[in-house]
């Protein structure tokens, strides 16, 4: 078996947000778009009615399960990156080989996607330092003003 063989998957996709209708209208897209990929096939999909959060009562959260099915394994693995599921489960094929250049590629793309959000983390990180600084500045001159 390689990896050109067609690969059969469950995928889900939870959302969360406000309002209802919405939710079930961004669902769609995204299915509409994954349908849309080359080499990419839904099976079937089935969007769960959105509820309300337990401990939030003006967020809902709802989510589509959505079989699919791809021409290549590496193609699963962009559409893993690209929408980014809660969860995958693939059905078929039971067993997989997989050439090391598309290992290497999958492992490239993983790394370069942790340091992306390394970076966006650090900066974050670095702006709240600032944040913080300014404020007990501001802080510390409204006392001596007072």
């Amino acid at each position: 078996m390689s990896s050109t063989t067609k690969t059969s998957a469950m995928m889900i996709f939870e959302i969360l947000g406000k309002p209802p209708e919405h939710l079930v209208t961004t669902l769609k897209e995204i299915i509409k778009k994954l349908g849309e990929e080359p080499g990419v096939e839904v099976k079937m999909q089935k969007i769960k009615e959105p509820a309300i959060l337990k401990d939030n009562k003006e967020l809902y959260t709802t989510f589509a399960e959505i079989e699919i099915e791809v021409d290549l394994l590496p193609k699963m693995i962009a559409i893993m990156f690209k929408y980014m599921p809660a969860h995958v489960e693939i059905f078929e094929p039971e067993n997989l080989q997989i050439s090391n250049n598309h290992l290497n590629e999958f492992f490239n793309e993983l790394a370069r996607r942790l340091h992306k959000y390394d970076e966006v983390v650090r900066v974050l990180q670095a702006e709240k330092n600032i944040l913080e600084k300014k404020l007990k500045d501001l802080m510390d001159k409204k006392e001596i003003k007072d």
